[in-house]
């Protein structure tokens, strides 16, 4: 948090993974209103070093693309055959994964955070907004913050002491971490566009559905609390001036993720004519998406805003890329490729989330609500214990509890509402993540 007009650099709602959107942060004027304030950069020693950390970044990539680590002795002590298995995990990324699918989810990312007004989003959540307009402003809020569950604790505390309904409260605190558009497309690349489209539907959905429940369980408390914000001038956060007409920024969004679509079209299993033609084309499509997004740039943004969204691209990237890197190491230690054994032996995988049953699912999603998720390395951790025989019904369990909590966010929610809340609110998310698991192993997996 900082005041306007302090000096320094704004700390903001970061957590370990510092995944905040940088187009703004929270401010605390003299008068005591929540406010949204716009981020500018300005030159320090840490904005210096930038070119050699993006070198270093890219020496990295350009090392684990090229190398060729399938020539390495596959033989040998399981320790060894873990090392080879980490290695060639991080290459499948590196060729696989980055430059179609990463880097302009990256920039995607970026752009949301530099042309979406999260004033325009938090002002739908205060006490005289409609309810339905507030649960599902709330619900969808994570595809514009992109926070993982510890960055999103301090967004939750202000809203909700300065007024903020406890339902909507609570819909914005499960939706923040769980509806991650970098995950999302992540999660559907590299696990199935199947398992993707599900993590998105039903996290959406769980975020309604939770909120709709607290206010529920505790909507004599709410009411109470309503009339006294209300009283005192409630909950307020101006919207911004928008700086362009809104087709523009739909053209702009339209083009950005079309270029991610085309561009990993991948080609048909099955015979499918529309499909078919659709992969032939790709290049020729994503060609034409990518000059027509040139323009748009080179017509519609000026100079300050390219430089802003870049830098909040690179926000990103600096922050995320190193713990995937991390999350794909430790992945291939541990579980090794799918259909390749590393330091865990399968069966103790099949043993414990083996399967779509209830005893599985339950242990997923109980284990992913205490462990902590980094932004994004839920999606290795699962490629891993996927291919080392999770069931695709536990899978989804920990996708849905374990990055919109761990530990140290259920002390810190703790602390905001009291135990009894937080362990209603923890218990809704384990048991609905539990119940999505058990219908999507049994039906789809």
């Amino acid at each position: 948090m900082h005041r306007d007009g302090a000096e320094g650099k704004p700390e903001g709602a970061t957590g370990r993974d510092g995944a905040v959107a940088p187009a703004a942060v929270f401010a605390a004027p003299e008068n005591g209103d929540l406010t949204i304030s716009p981020y500018r950069a300005v030159l320090t020693w840490q904005t210096l070093r930038a070119p050699a950390t993006l070198a270093l970044m890219v020496a990295v990539f350009l090392l684990a693309y090229a190398l060729p680590f399938e020539k390495l002795p596959a033989g040998g002590s399981r320790v060894a055959t873990a090392g080879r298995e980490a290695l060639l995990m991080l290459q499948d990324y590196a060729q696989h994964h980055v430059i179609l699918c990463l880097v302009p989810a990256l920039f995607i990312a970026g752009a949301i955070s530099c042309f979406v007004s999260q004033a325009a989003v938090m002002k739908y959540l205060g006490p005289t907004a409609n309810k339905a307009v507030a649960y599902a402003v709330a619900s969808v809020s994570g595809t514009i913050l992109a926070v993982c569950s510890c960055t999103v604790l301090p967004l939750f505390a202000g809203i909700w002491t300065r007024g903020a309904g406890l339902g909507p409260a609570a819909a914005f605190l499960y939706s923040g971490p769980a509806i991650n558009v970098l995950a999302i497309i992540l999660t559907a690349r590299i696990l199935g566009m199947e398992i993707g489209l599900a993590r998105a539907v039903t996290a959406i959905g769980f975020s309604f559905l939770i909120g709709l429940a607290m206010h529920l369980i505790y909507r004599r408390e709410e009411r109470a609390k309503v009339a006294q914000a209300q009283a005192a001038g409630g909950f307020v956060l101006p919207e911004g001036a928008a700086d362009r007409p809104l087709w523009q920024t739909v053209c702009y969004f339209a083009a950005m993720i079309g270029i991610l679509v085309f561009a990993n079209w991948a080609k048909p299993e099955t015979p499918n004519a529309v499909w078919e033609t659709i992969f032939a084309a790709k290049w020729v499509i994503t060609g034409a998406l990518v000059a027509a997004l040139a323009a748009m740039l080179a017509l519609w943004f000026t100079r300050d805003e390219l430089k802003h969204w870049v830098g909040s691209t690179w926000f990103f990237a600096k922050q995320i890329l190193p713990l995937l890197l991390v999350g794909v190491l430790v992945s291939g230690v541990l579980l090794g490729r799918p259909r390749h054994e590393a330091l865990l032996p399968n069966h103790w995988i099949e043993q414990s989330v083996g399967g779509n049953g209830v005893g599985a699912t339950l242990f997923a999603a109980v284990a992913g609500a205490l462990m902590y998720f980094a932004t994004l390395t839920e999606v290795p951790i699962l490629q891993g214990l996927i291919g080392a025989g999770m069931g695709r019904g536990p899978a989804l369990a920990l996708l849905l509890a374990g990055p919109a909590l761990s530990l140290p966010s259920m002390l810190v929610i703790r602390s905001v509402v009291g135990t009894q809340k937080m362990l209603v609110y923890v218990s809704l998310v384990v048991v609905l993540s539990t119940v999505a698991g058990v219908l999507y192993g049994t039906f789809v997996g």
